[in-house]
């Protein structure tokens, strides 16, 4: 660890939450401009006079009457042939195969042997992922995710109090976020790994069965996503690449799988098509899906997904289906601006995969920055001082903020555009914020003897169709 990064350690989380609790931090944001009292931030959004768009007949849900954006200025915006969001589409997207997916590259061997032993080990180099992952694999198989549904349609309501209706019971499945949206033909790979990725990672099917590809055909016109966030106090005791980065991962992959499936099969009791999709059976890309229904932005670290309040410290799924629906919109909140300008995933990315550009740039028909996937992916399934890696979640300004009217002071701030967001970047990196470490968070166990593995012996085991061993 470096001297800044003891520092911070040490010394920065005390002094700032000492700078919290004296009137010092009022000062200093009323100098600043940017609250007069902490109330005003709590309804910030909800005051703004851009927010012309009252979804579900001017309440978001019964159980959350007002979205919670955590303090940031949010704008709608339409969907059109030219943007989907903020993203700027440049003509016809190209669909991507689940072949071609990170994960997917590093199993097949096509990122190195490291990359492929290690993704072969991963759940069995993390002692709390192998409960989850097996529990994911149960809930994978088709017969799970899709079904006929009844042949007598119930009546419902009108499209608009059965989009409040349905956001209700996906608060009740205990989501974090929930949001609908009308489906991108494009937010659909252009073909499924057959058996799924899934199987192959959970080696729930032998290591040799060669990928098969199998068209998307049941598409739909509305799309339902379903976010559960990963525990914050949890990554601010973590380094972002130790163990507790697939844990994180792994157990918001598990929640948001169970609301998706039980979400799914709801829709068809009442007489209409859907097919969920998690973690352990994806037949859609989850970030397109995410801006269509109003919960986010791209990001820098690139196909990422960014929600106002919680930032991409989430995992989601979605629930893709026919029934009647009124669309959210897509938001604005400022992401674009303030990832031009902070750049602090990039710095900390261990990997050196996420770019310094300052703007994005074309991709497969649309703009983003242009992460390089097959070095992330070759840091992830290789990274033997830990397991997987989650830095970028960890260090991002919008992903780390506690529950205080401080964080949505400068939550509030970081969506004024860029100067407004080099000024929240500037207060993020005075008090420490993504790079420290709070020792009294720490709850969890590490057995950095499991990091290790012997790549020769891993993919040994793996040709002989045997379960590989992580030594």
């Amino acid at each position: 660890m470096s001297a800044n990064s003891e520092n911070n350690k040490k010394g920065f989380s005390v002094s700032r939450r000492g700078f919290l609790k004296t009137g010092a931090a009022a000062a200093a944001m009323g100098v600043i401009g940017a609250i007069a009292a902490p109330a005003k931030i709590a309804n910030a959004a909800a005051s703004s006079p851009s927010l012309d768009y009252q979804p579900a007949k001017g309440q978001w849900s019964k159980l959350r009457p007002v979205n919670n954006y955590g303090g940031a200025t949010v704008r709608y915006v339409e969907n059109n042939s030219e943007w989907l969001g903020t993203t700027k589409l440049l003509g016809k997207v190209i669909q991507t195969d689940e072949k071609d997916a990170g994960f997917a590259l590093a199993y097949s061997g096509e990122l190195g042997d490291k990359a492929q032993a290690g993704i072969l080990t991963t759940v069995f180099r993390s002692p709390m992922v192998i409960p989850f992952s097996s529990a994911i694999g149960a809930i994978s198989a088709p017969a799970m995710l899709t079904g006929e549904p009844n042949p007598k349609k119930l009546p419902i309501p009108d499209p608009e109090q059965m989009s409040q209706h349905i956001k209700d019971f996906a608060y009740y499945l205990r989501v974090d976020e929930v949001g609908i949206g009308n489906m991108p033909d494009y937010a659909y790979y252009a073909s499924n790994m057959a058996p799924p990725l899934a199987a192959y990672l959970s080696r729930a099917v032998p290591k040799d069965l060669p990928y098969g590809k199998a068209p998307i055909t049941d598409k739909m016109p509305y799309v339902i996503c379903m976010s559960v966030q990963m525990h914050l106090e949890t990554w601010l005791a973590s380094t972002g690449y130790d163990s507790m980065g697939v844990a994180q991962s792994n157990r918001c992959y598990h929640a948001a799988a169970n609301a998706a499936i039980i979400m799914a099969s709801y829709i068809r009791q009442l007489g209409y098509h859907a097919r969920a999709h998690h973690f352990g059976n994806y037949e859609v890309l989850i970030p397109a899906c995410m801006i269509a229904c109003g919960m986010g932005e791209l990001t820098r670290t690139g196909d990422t997904t960014a929600h106002p309040r919680i930032g991409f410290r989430h995992k989601t799924s979605a629930v893709t289906t026919d029934m009647p629906l009124a669309p959210d919109k897509p938001i604005d909140f400022g992401a674009l601006d303030f990832c031009r300008v902070c750049m602090k995933c990039a710095d900390n990315c261990p990997g050196q995969a996420i770019t310094f550009e300052k703007d994005p740039t074309p991709h497969k028909g649309y703009l983003r920055w242009n992460t390089d996937s097959k070095k992330c992916t070759v840091f992830r399934a290789s990274n033997d001082e830990g397991v997987s890696c989650g830095r970028c979640v960890k260090v991002c300004p919008w992903n780390s903020k506690e529950d205080s009217w401080f964080h949505e002071a400068g939550i509030f701030i970081g969506s004024k555009g860029e100067s407004a967001s080099k000024l929240l970047k500037t207060i993020d990196d005075m008090f420490g914020y993504g790079t420290e470490e709070i020792e009294k968070y720490k709850w969890w166990l590490e057995w950095p003897e499991l990091y290790k593995y012997d790549v020769e012996a891993v993919l040994k085991a793996a040709n002989a169709a045997a379960p590989a061993a992580p030594h």
